[in-house]
């Protein structure tokens, strides 16, 4: 496509929406934001339903074998127990269907049968499903049953992985293996390198909201109140499961209370599912926390070399990024974290690869910028490493190597101005006070450090994403879609677009998402939302004008004039540049005896991302003490400045840039998943044991954006829902350093390492 101009591309001439704007960009509260308070909002454990059963799980204590006997004779015979299902009386369920950007009709993450036979595939494994009056019957019940195993011997060891582990051919969609240049000669006569390995643990989810769903069958047809950032995607993978047509499969998750890349299809739905068909009676599920982490993947562990090479000046001349994760073959999820380290820096060479061990363990899944959280802490660090073996300071030397165009391809920048966030970030922190000498600055037993990284993370807009606007004779708009709100305000931000897309005033547009009666919507993931579903309603207000001028007919002032003549204002249509001729929606419709106009538009094949390098940037900056006596970390301050195109919703969007950092907060200092590799199992499987910041941990957050639109892409805005926590642990780090003088290079990054360093 190297040959075909920008102004031919989807988002080639920009959005309009961009310069004209009267709702987007202004700060507005969440639509959703009374009725969640009120406790009006209804998520997915709330649905009330006749007859309903609860269901608890019973999960394998081996990593891999088989079961040998199962005793349920107790759990059926306590109080209140109506089914004990197991691989002895599930009924046939086909594999699940692997979420992928080829099947958007597809959301399993774990990509094996479902309790069809006795082998165990990793420990937490379910084995059997009680479903009972209350939830304190089924979990009482539940207990009782009695399993034993034939285990075998299991594959549950990281580092013993590594001499087995796969290299893949691709990452994502991007090739895995990247040779470019001499790395090898630049490397040998380089005046400064920098060469180190970083570590980060295994993470789990732990949304607010607990993995949950209210399930029934109604005849043939399955109705499925989930929690779930992928409705549609839910949808048909229940059918193809359950071998039924994907019509016959409803999902309604109208509000999700956090998804970060979890909440799409795993063995407890289709578990409820297969229960409820036995009991047939509705089942409700909703899983404990340990439940979670033995059913939901998490953020696979990564050991990373990078390895800089750097001329006197401090450019770049050569980049290395090997290492390796954790895949099992059962997964679909590549924690791509080498992706970053293509995109940020213009060194003159790159060494790049990733390697996936294949280990009896629970799938690991996408969590908030996965592949790029991991993998900016280790590039940032070594920047930072780099820096400090060159006596530079950080942010310039991020300056003399930030590429003017993608570094591997070559490709321009739909936009990009990494420095000016720097700038402005810097400013707003206060950079200027940081000592440059580590261990100089003291307050009593606590030393005092700064530290800054960048993050980056990509443009994606899904394709397929439709969007229907309906107009009626009171000239209001409904937009509906099945779109998700998990919190990030979707239906607060596309209320603000389509009234400045229709021309109409913000009370005058409702928006309808969260259940797949709507036209199909494409996962909430990638940060993709916002661009799939703006491209979408753009593409539907195209049509509506064009119906609305045949539907307008002669006897307007409107007539003669062609699609590309009109625009939308006040409430209906006018010709450009001269609003006499103008006519409102409701006057067409009462004239052509309609009571409203209805079209559905789609969002296009990303043909931008073929041309355009296309990335949200981030530089994050922290100022902490660290305890001499103790070892104990109190950060400060963080400040994060943004590259993002245009800010939509500056309310909505300081939310969620406050929440990606608070993430990665969580990240750089407490967040772990302990996994006993002896036998393969979670052993931190409450929120007591894997800490996530509370109140009291989290410091003062400041934010800030460039505000500078993207030409390439819808309202000119790029994703901000992942970008907040990448390089947010990296700042944090180098911070540390800045105070103490001891680099840590492995996370989370707890007292005991900071003394023993």
């Amino acid at each position: 496509m190297g040959y075909v101009p920008g102004s031919w591309l989807p988002g080639g001439t920009p959005d309009p929406l961009i310069d004209k704007r009267v709702n987007l960009g202004t700060q507005q509260s969440r639509i959703d934001g009374p009725d969640k308070v009120k406790g009006a909002a209804r998520f997915a454990a709330e649905v009330p339903m006749e007859g309903l059963l609860y269901a608890a799980f019973v999960h394998s204590t081996i990593a891999r074998g088989r079961i040998a006997q199962i005793d349920v004779a107790a759990a059926e015979a306590a109080d209140g127990v109506a089914l004990v299902m197991t691989h002895r009386n599930a009924p046939k369920m086909a594999l699940p269907p692997p979420i992928g950007l080829t099947n958007l009709k597809a959301a399993g993450n774990n990509i094996l049968s479902v309790m069809q036979d006795a082998e165990i595939r990793w420990n937490g494994q379910t084995v059997a499903v009680v479903l009972a009056r209350t939830q304190e019957q089924a979990n009482f019940a539940a207990s009782l049953v009695i399993v034993r195993y034939e285990p075998v011997a299991a594959r549950t060891e990281f580092e013993a992985g590594k001499a087995n582990a796969r290299t893949p051919d691709s990452l994502m969609i991007e090739r895995n293996r990247l040779k470019k240049g001499d790395a090898d000669t630049a490397f040998r006569t380089a005046a400064t390198v920098v060469d180190a390995v970083y570590r980060t643990p295994w993470e789990s989810h732990s949304p607010i909201e607990p993995h949950a769903a209210t399930i029934r069958w109604d005849g043939d047809r399955l109705i499925v109140h989930d929690a779930t950032q992928m409705l549609n995607g839910t949808a048909g993978s229940l059918a193809k499961v359950f071998d039924i047509k994907e019509a016959q499969v409803f999902v309604s998750s109208p509000f999700v209370g956090g998804g970060f890349g979890g909440k799409g299809l795993w063995d407890h739905q289709i578990l409820g599912a297969a229960a409820a068909k036995l009991a047939k009676r509705p089942v409700r599920l909703v899983l404990s926390r340990a439940s979670m982490q033995r059913l939901v993947g998490g953020r696979s562990q990564t050991e990373q070399r990078v390895a800089l090479a750097a001329d006197r000046d401090g450019k770049l001349t050569a980049l290395l990024h090997h290492g390796y994760s954790v895949k099992p073959a059962h997964s679909v999820t590549d924690e791509a974290f080498t992706l970053t380290s293509r995109s940020l820096y213009a060194a003159g060479s790159f060494d790049i690869v990733q390697h996936a061990i294949d280990l009896d363990l629970l799938a690991n899944t996408f969590m908030r910028a996965p592949g790029e959280a991991p993998g900016t802490f280790a590039i940032e660090s070594a920047m930072d490493e780099l820096a400090h073996e060159l006596q530079i300071d950080p942010i310039e030397l991020r300056r003399r190597n930030i590429g003017h165009a993608d570094p591997v391809s070559g490709a321009p920048h739909s936009q990009s101005d990494l420095m000016l966030a720097y700038e402005l970030g810097a400013k707003r922190f206060g950079w200027e006070r940081r000592p440059s000498r580590p261990r100089s600055s003291k307050e009593g037993e606590w030393l005092v450090g700064m530290g800054c990284a960048s993050g980056s993370f990509p443009y994606v807009r899904m394709p397929g994403m439709s969007a229907r606007i309906t107009i009626d004779t009171d000239g209001r708009a409904t937009v509906a879609s099945a779109a998700h709100e998990m919190g990030m305000g979707t239906a607060t931000v596309q209320r603000q677009h389509a009234a400045d897309r229709l021309g109409l005033p913000l009370d005058r547009v409702t928006v309808r998402i969260g259940d797949t009666s709507l036209p199909f919507g494409s996962f909430a993931g990638g940060s993709s939302q916002t661009a799939s579903l703006g491209a979408a309603i753009n593409a539907a207000s195209t049509k509506l004008a064009g119906e609305l001028l045949r539907l307008a007919g002669n006897d307007t002032p409107l007539a003669g004039l062609r699609a590309n003549e009109i625009e939308f204002a006040d409430a209906g249509l006018r010709k450009v540049g001269d609003p006499l001729r103008h006519e409102s929606f409701a006057s067409i419709l009462k004239r052509a005896a309609r009571s409203e106009i209805s079209v559905v538009g789609e969002s296009s094949a990303p043909l931008e991302v073929l041309k355009f390098s296309m990335h949200s940037r981030s530089a994050i900056f922290c100022e902490l003490r660290v305890s001499e006596v103790t070892g104990e970390v109190r950060v400060d301050r963080l400040v994060g400045s943004f590259d993002c195109g245009r800010i939509l919703n500056p309310k909505t969007a300081a939310s969620q840039f406050r929440g990606g950092m608070i993430m990665g907060l969580g990240m750089a200092l407490t967040e772990e998943t302990l996994l006993d590799e002896r036998s393969g199992r979670i052993i931190s499987a409450s929120i007591a044991d894997y800490h996530i910041p509370a109140h009291l941990d989290v410091p003062e957050i400041d934010v800030l954006w460039t505000d500078i639109p993207d030409p390439r892409t819808p309202m000119g805005a790029r994703g901000i829902g992942e970008i907040g926590i990448a390089g947010v642990a990296a700042a944090i780090a180098n911070a540390a350093f800045n105070a103490t003088g001891k680099r840590i290079r492995d996370l989370p990054m707890t007292p005991d390492k900071l003394l023993l360093a």
